[in-house]
């Protein structure tokens, strides 16, 4: 049973990566929050989209045992050809099944914890935040959609000397999920294009929000690194296009250029959904190109996180 302090604000965890590098400036613990309103198609962190526990099966782990299927209230598992088999229209992600697998073939993604008691687990890194100039990095899914917890979590770790930094799709709409981002030390800002007609197939949403809110973070000067997903079929040839845009606002101190991989791909059929995008890894001469193009725009550019 999860246990947390009830006065605390609380959000729905999916990971924590600890000693990451890749999430801001220095050594940094990053932790990810389930929910998004994009529902990207090439999203490596399928798990992370909704709002709700969801079941992860790791059917190569599986032995057929049939100790699950009985624990489901809701007769979600099933078991076929010496598999389990998990009727997701049924499936709560409630998390009573995955007790009884000792292969650990069923996990839960998105377990309840309270600010306070995921400050108690960051306040231990201190040490590696101060020597490098790291800290925390709160993503997910979109950290604005937990503002409570967030700013709790702002709140604890800058009394402690800590930085934090919010990873975000940018598609941020009230002024009090907005203020996560004014309360933040760094700001990554997703830009996945200028299209918006292709943003909206592509996502879900219209990305003038997102935008908005860039223009809005540039007037208050806060401190923000851009993280451009390089997508073949999709984004790449609006990459001088971006450049370009880009290069209007102040506040961006740098533009980290993702080349586009399918390393979560596996991750859509654990949960019960359908990877749709087509393509391979980018080859590396094609990402030190649009390196090069961002640079000779004037950018502080690299590739990668």
């Amino acid at each position: 049973m999860t246990t947390y302090d009830a006065a605390s604000p609380t959000a729905l965890l999916f990971n924590i990566t600890k000693g990451s590098f890749v999430d801001g400036y220095g050594i940094r613990t990053t932790i990810f929050l389930k929910g998004c309103p994009l529902k990207c198609k090439w999203c490596c962190n399928p798990e992370g989209q909704s709002f709700a526990p969801e079941l992860r099966l790791l059917i190569d782990r599986c032995r057929g045992c049939g100790k699950c299927v009985p624990l489901c209230p809701e007769k979600a598992l099933t078991i076929s050809d010496g598999l389990v088999q998990v009727d997701r229209a049924r499936c709560t992600g409630c998390g009573k099944c995955t007790s009884a697998c000792w292969f650990d073939a069923l996990q839960i993604y998105g377990r309840e914890t309270s600010a306070r008691e995921m400050f108690d687990e960051i306040i231990r890194d201190k040490p590696f935040f101060a020597d490098s100039g790291g800290g925390l990095t709160i993503g997910g899914g979109e950290a604005t959609c937990w503002p409570d917890f967030c700013l709790e979590m702002i709140r604890l770790c800058h009394e402690a000397g800590i930085n934090v930094a919010i990873d975000t799709c940018g598609y941020v709409i009230g002024e009090k999920r907005f203020s996560v981002l004014e309360q933040a030390d760094l700001i990554l800002f997703d830009i996945k294009g200028l299209n918006d007609a292709a943003h909206i197939a592509n996502t879900g949403v219209s990305n003038r929000v997102i935008h908005e809110n860039l223009r809005r973070l540039d007037a208050l000067g806060k401190s923000v690194i851009i993280r451009y997903p390089m997508i073949p079929g999709y984004n790449l040839d609006e990459a001088e296009a971006i450049a370009d845009y880009l290069t209007q606002f102040s506040c961006i101190e740098r533009v980290d250029l993702i080349g586009y991989h399918r390393f979560g791909a596996t991750k859509y059929d654990q949960i019960g959904m359908t990877y749709t995008v087509e393509g391979e890894s980018m080859p590396a001469q094609q990402r030190q190109e649009i390196l090069e193009l961002f640079q000779a725009k004037g950018h502080n550019a690299q590739l990668g996180g």
